[in-house]
């Protein structure tokens, strides 16, 4: 009665286990990678807004630098 189960249930329960496990794991070794891919998805779809260009910052800069050269030149 209480005898060795069977080999479909013994396969069954292997296959269920196998399932619990790979539902368990995770795609990230570590919370820092985790991090990184949550922030990039977000990114993608434009939570934080639009992305800030350094160059067209520093044309900007340097557009302002020259208006205020050509005043300073004008003025003297």
């Amino acid at each position: 009665m209480w005898g060795s189960p069977n080999r479909t249930e013994s396969h069954s329960l292997e296959a269920y286990a196998e399932r619990a496990g790979a539902a368990l794991a995770c795609a990230y070794s570590n919370s820092a990678e985790f991090d990184a891919a949550l922030i990039a998805a977000r990114r993608a779809a434009g939570i934080y807004g639009p992305k800030r260009h350094r160059r067209h910052m520093l044309v900007t800069a340097a557009g302002v630098a020259a208006g205020l050269a050509i005043v300073a030149l004008l003025i003297v």
